[in-house]
């Protein structure tokens, strides 16, 4: 019997440290080196403007925005699509090339 009190004590008491443990704060660090994020703390390493070319990563149906409608936006021209930044805003790129036509604020 005392063993088994002092074994159920030993379990109270690793179940209580764990959790002052897992009750620190969170600090993330720097992104990593290899991170090209299409909004990556305001650089966009110049293709984020009209005339650049969005990059190929972000061309999936992950950032295509078919329902423009919902956004106010008007309909694309024949091949062009609009693709929604990181950021919010709007950029109608050609749907083969990437090319962006023109870029719409989120605040729009």
């Amino acid at each position: 019997m005392r063993k088994q009190l002092g074994m159920i004590a030993f379990c109270g008491v690793m179940l209580a440290s764990s959790q002052c443990a897992l009750a620190q704060g969170y600090r993330p660090g720097p992104p990593p080196q290899h991170y090209h994020g299409m909004y990556d703390q305001g650089r966009h390493e110049g293709w984020y403007k009209r005339g650049g070319h969005v990059p190929p990563a972000y061309r999936g149906s992950r950032y295509v925005v078919s329902d423009w409608r919902r956004y106010r936006l008007k309909p694309p021209p024949r091949g062009y699509h609009y693709i929604r930044s990181d950021n919010g805003d709007f950029l109608l790129a050609a749907i083969t090339t990437g090319a962006i036509m023109s870029i719409i604020a989120a605040n729009h």
